[in-house]
C-alpha cells in the first residue's frame, strides 16, 4: 500500500506542468548580490530594479554589496549559493576577465546559470586636449610615428576599458603602455591633466567630461553609434573593422537553477527595464538595454569567453 501511494503521488506530480512545480518559488526573500561597493553603476541599477521585482514576485528583494577582487568575491559567494533561485547576482563583464586574469575557484561558463543580458555600456576613446590628433586614423599615425610614447589608462586590469586598449594595440601594432589605476575616477583625472594621453573611458563616467570639453572624443567601441553622442563614429567606422568591446551588465546565478525560475526572472526583469521609461532611465546612465532569452545570454557568454581568452593570450596579459 505504501509503494502504491508513492507511485500514485509520483504519477500525479509528473502530470503537473512545470509552472505548477515552481509555485513554491519564491518562498523567502531574494538575495541580489552586487559584487561591487555601493554607489557604482551596478549598485544603482540593482537598487532601481529590486523594488519593482519584489512587487512582481511577492517577496522582498535584498541588495547585498560584496565588493572586492574585481568583483570576484561577490561572484564566488553567489555561485556557491543553493541553486534554488533565492540568490542571484548582478555583475559585469569582469565575471569572465576576473576568472581569466586571477586565480578564482569558478568557471565563468560552466558554473553559471545565465538569466538575463541586461545592458551594454560602451567605451569612448578619448584623448587629452593637448594631443595633436582629432581622429582615430590620426591617433594611429601618431602612435606609429612615436613608438612607446602613447600610454592608455584604465580603472584596473581586466576591465572592459583595459581590454579595449589591448584590442586596439593588437589591431594597430602600436607600441603602447597600459597604466592601471585604482578606479576610473583617478584615470580620467590624470587624462584631463595630461598625465596620460588617452584611454577608452566607460561611457557612463566619461560622457560628462566629453560634454564639458575637458577631453576630446574620437570614437565609440560599440558596433553601432550611440544615441547620446550620435556624431561620434564607431571604431569600426573610423579605422578598425570588427572592433567591438563593451562592458556588459547581466543577471546570473549558480549552476543548476530550475529553468522555470530562470524564465520567470528573465521575464519579470525585462518587464521592468524593457519599457520606454526603463530604457530611457538606463540610457541616461550611458547604458543600452539588450535583453533576450537565457539561452541567448548563454550563447553570448560562451562567445565572450572565447573572444576575451584570445585577447588575453595574444596580448600576453599575465595572470595575477
Amino acid at each position: 500500500m505504501i509503494r502504491r501511494r508513492h507511485a500514485i503521488a509520483a504519477v500525479a506530480l509528473g502530470a503537473l506542468p512545470a509552472p505548477a512545480l515552481a509555485q513554491a518559488w519564491p518562498s523567502r526573500p531574494i538575495r541580489m548580490i552586487v559584487p561591487w561597493p555601493p554607489a557604482g553603476t551596478t549598485d544603482i541599477l540593482a537598487r532601481q530594479i529590486a523594488p519593482p521585482l519584489a512587487a512582481a514576485l511577492g517577496q522582498s528583494v535584498v541588495v547585498e554589496n560584496r565588493g572586492g577582487a574585481s568583483g570576484a568575491i561577490g561572484t564566488v559567494e553567489a555561485l556557491r549559493a543553493a541553486p534554488d533561485g533565492h540568490t542571484i547576482c548582478l555583475s559585469i563583464s569582469t565575471l569572465i576577465t576576473a576568472a581569466l586574469l586571477t586565480r578564482q575557484p569558478y568557471d565563468p561558463v560552466k558554473d553559471v546559470t545565465p538569466i538575463l543580458h541586461l545592458a551594454d555600456v560602451p567605451n569612448i576613446l578619448v584623448v587629452t586636449n593637448t594631443l595633436p590628433v582629432r581622429s582615430v586614423p590620426e591617433l594611429i599615425a601618431y602612435g606609429k610615428a612615436n613608438p612607446g610614447k602613447l600610454a592608455f589608462g584604465s580603472p584596473g586590469i581586466g576591465s572592459s576599458v583595459h581590454i579595449s586598449g589591448e584590442v586596439f594595440k593588437l589591431a594597430t601594432g602600436i607600441d603602447m603602455t597600459h597604466v592601471p589605476y585604482r578606479g576610473g575616477g583617478p584615470a580620467i583625472a590624470d587624462l584631463i591633466a595630461g598625465q596620460i594621453p588617452m584611454m577608452f573611458g566607460n561611457a557612463s563616467s566619461t560622457l560628462p567630461h566629453v560634454r564639458n570639453g575637458s577631453v576630446r572624443p574620437l570614437a565609440v567601441t560599440s558596433a553601432q553609434r550611440l544615441p547620446f553622442v550620435p556624431d561620434l563614429p564607431t571604431m569600426a567606422e573610423a579605422a578598425i573593422p570588427g572592433f567591438e568591446v563593451v562592458e556588459w551588465y547581466a543577471f546570473f546565478g549558480p549552476a543548476g537553477m530550475p529553468p522555470e525560475v530562470v524564465a520567470r526572472l528573465n521575464r519579470e526583469i525585462m518587464g521592468i527595464v524593457g519599457t520606454p521609461e526603463g530604457r530611457a532611465r538606463l540610457l541616461d546612465m550611458g547604458a543600452i538595454v539588450t535583453g533576450g532569452t537565457p539561452a541567448e545570454f548563454a550563447a553570448f557568454l560562451r562567445a565572450e569567453h572565447e573572444k576575451i581568452s584570445r585577447v588575453v593570450r595574444e596580448a600576453k596579459i599575465p595572470m595575477e
